[in-house]
């Protein structure tokens, strides 16, 4: 029994263990940055075939497909964006895609990417890169440093100060207080976008490897209904962490 839970234990460390190399700050997860430049590549190149088969006449599937995409990206643009901006529609449309494929591998058997990785002779491969709490905070990151530049070039340096310093309370006693509230209030907002993709996608992965534990019989009453159930929340953390985005940039657009 001692020996089944060591192996047990062991294939779930092995599944959840990235592909990396080097060490502490500037160890770097291979796995990770393959298969997000991977799949980024992929929604590039639906996207770009898609514009060059776009026609007037009937459209072709993929032309639907985009079409769709791009309308539903732009109506949530336009129901939570409220200034003027061209770059919003579009990287909001790159985040929905792009994670929405991330997460989307989280679909894949969970033996399947890992045994060809081993047969080339890579001795972990973890192929969603949405668990990797490295690639959330990277995107999240990315969203935070154009909240701030938003600020500063919308409201410019005096007036984002002033917001700073005096709100939410317009008194000079309580300005150390207003900089604590909004330095906790401009943290959150990566910090929150990070964990929630990166544990709901961590969760649905370990579960994924719960299930292959189990006996072969079992397995196929139970992964089914999870991937169909799985599918729903790939798209649903895709969803929030758009339109996240797109409320913290339409806030940063704000002049007070």
């Amino acid at each position: 029994m001692a020996t089944e839970s060591h192996g047990s234990t062991g294939y779930i460390v092995h599944h959840l263990t990235p592909l990396s190399t080097g060490e502490g700050f500037w160890t770097f997860h291979l796995d990770t940055l393959f298969f997000s430049l991977f799949l980024g590549l992929v929604f590039l190149s639906l996207f770009r075939r898609a514009a060059e088969k776009a026609t007037a006449g009937v459209p072709s599937g993929i032309q639907n497909f985009a079409e769709l995409l791009v309308e539903f990206v732009d109506n949530q643009v336009k129901d939570s964006f409220h200034g003027r901006n061209p770059l919003i529609a579009p990287l909001a449309l790159t985040i929905f895609c792009w994670i929405w494929l991330m997460n989307f591998m989280d679909l894949m058997p969970v033996d399947l990417l890992p045994a060809m990785g081993s047969a080339i002779g890579l001795t972990y491969l973890r192929v969603v890169p949405s668990t990797d709490l490295n690639a959330t905070f990277g995107m999240s990151l990315t969203v935070f440093a154009l909240i701030i530049f938003y600020n500063l070039k919308v409201k410019g340096v005096y007036h984002f100060g002033k917001e700073l310093l005096f709100h939410p309370f317009d008194s000079v006693f309580l300005v150390p207080f207003n900089i604590l509230l909004n330095l906790v209030e401009y943290i959150a907002k990566p910090v929150s976008l990070a964990l929630r993709l990166f544990g709901n996608m961590y969760a649905g992965e370990l579960i994924f490897i719960l299930i292959a534990l189990l006996p072969c019989y079992v397995q196929p009453f139970l992964s089914f209904p999870w991937a169909v159930f799985h599918i729903l929340i790939i798209t649903l953390q895709a969803f929030i962490f758009m339109v996240l985005t797109i409320v913290y940039l339409s806030m940063a657009h704000e002049e007070h």
